[in-house]
């Protein structure tokens, strides 16, 4: 039996279409596809038709009466937000480790001491895949009260297979049990782990030859990501990383320039990395190399403001032709947090993107980060019916009104999973989670 759908009335319809597919670079992420009083047909999940209410209504005008209504009078609907970079799988917290950096004591003390990744893998590998995945629910849950339908999910809390492992297996559950959709990311080489030290190459060794051959055969993860970094993985290691995987079949990531340039970007390019990100020091060489390579930059403004350094360079980037996504990079240790809206505000405010680049660099250009845009990341015939009404009146709202979330519900393949009701009073009153 057919289920039917009508959005209708929509103050703004950002339906993120374009003429032209793959990741959208300079003017073309300010192309929002915007309909004014926008209204969407959708059947099963998917949508069928895109376009003002009056066309809607003369396209199904025989069928209107069968169809569950959607009134978005006076909201904001676009696609569901994507995340293309989190480490949302983990055991424990580090929030004495916040305390004790305000307080001054230094990151490589507290690493010393046994902080740091390394508290972060110790918890993982202590945690039973149950303990996981309860609390990796739980985050899940924030990340749909705050329009996230799609998220890339990083392992890297183990550098040990066992661990490694744990974590890929807990992404495969939720993502057979959570609503939200998670793309699995492969990231045994996030650190060097302390037993490891000194025999940095042995380590990479272990990587190639031990881990990344199960997690192939057992289809753990899409793609394989490594952090390029002085003091972590240099780039010829992080090269043999990444060539290994696609041997594989697991597509690049790389985590690049973060602390200080260090080739990064251009290894990206060079390896046809699907994304490179964090990009905090990029050099105008990479910057280039990005462009040339279209590699999408994934840049995470949240992280550089919990840890109060200068964000990547996201507006220098737009303007000589970078594709560019942002994430939360929702992780223990510098970036605790689920809210997307907050880090479209951040992209704007500290990286100069506008309200339109932001948008398209957390819906489209971020589902091209991880290889989903022919499903998601933008309203359009034939996509999956990912969407959030927002109650603001238009997308320059969304970003203007900052450190608020203007969700009012969200709908994942045509199913309202979250409800925050339909004022700030009714939101206070409790979050309805539906349909999980």
């Amino acid at each position: 039996m057919t289920k039917s759908s009508w959005v209708k009335n929509a103050s703004q319809l950002a339906t993120l279409a374009f003429d032209k597919k793959g990741p959208r670079t300079n003017k073309a992420m300010s192309e929002l596809g915007l309909i004014e009083d926008g209204s969407m047909w959708i059947e099963n999940g998917i949508i069928q038709a895109v376009g003002t209410t009056e066309d809607i209504e003369k396209q199904y005008a025989d069928r209107l009466q069968e169809a569950e209504v959607i009134d978005a009078s006076g909201q904001l609907v676009t696609p569901g937000l994507v995340d293309p970079h989190t480490h949302v799988v983990f055991g424990g917290i580090r929030a004495l480790e916040f305390e004790k950096r305000l307080e001054g004591t230094s990151y490589m003390e507290i690493m010393n001491a046994g902080g740091g990744i390394h508290a972060t893998t110790r918890m993982t590998r202590e945690s039973t895949e149950e303990e996981l995945i309860e609390q990796t629910t739980k985050r899940l849950n924030s990340f749909l009260t705050h329009g996230v339908t799609t998220i890339e999910s990083k392992s890297g809390y183990g550098m040990n297979l066992d661990t490694e492992l744990k974590q890929l297996r807990v992404m495969k559950e939720l993502q057979q049990k959570h609503v939200i959709d998670i793309v699995p990311t492969f990231m045994g080489a996030h650190a060097v782990p302390k037993e490891y030290r000194g025999r940095e190459d042995d380590f990479v060794d272990y990587v190639i030859n031990e881990m990344l051959p199960i997690v192939a055969e057992e289809k753990l993860a899409e793609f394989n990501d490594v952090f390029c970094e002085k003091g972590v993985f240099t780039p010829q290691q992080s090269e043999r990383i990444l060539e290994a995987g696609k041997r594989y079949n697991l597509k690049p990531k790389i985590h690049a320039d973060e602390i200080e340039p260090y080739g990064g970007a251009e290894l990206a390019a060079k390896t046809e990395a699907v994304s490179a990100e964090h990009l905090l020091k990029v050099s105008e060489e990479g910057i280039r190399a990005l462009a040339k390579s279209g590699t999408i930059a994934c840049l995470l403004p949240a992280t550089a403001l919990y840890l109060r350094e200068e964000a990547a360079p996201g507006r220098r980037m737009v303007d000589e032709g970078v594709a560019v996504a942002i994430s939360t990079d929702c992780n223990p240790g510098s970036s605790p947090t689920t809210s997307m809206p907050l880090v479209l505000n951040l992209s704007c405010i500290s990286m100069r993107l506008t309200p339109a680049e932001a948008l398209t660099a957390a819906t489209y250009n971020a589902a091209c980060a991880i290889n989903k845009e022919d499903s998601i990341g933008s309203l359009e015939t034939g996509k999956l019916a990912d969407f959030v009404l927002w109650d603001v009146k238009n997308y320059q709202e969304l970003q203007y009104l900052f450190g608020v979330n203007h969700v009012r519900s969200v709908w994942k393949k045509g199913m309202k999973v979250v409800n925050l009701g339909d004022s700030a009073v009714a939101a206070n009153a409790g979050v309805v989670m539906e349909n999980f």
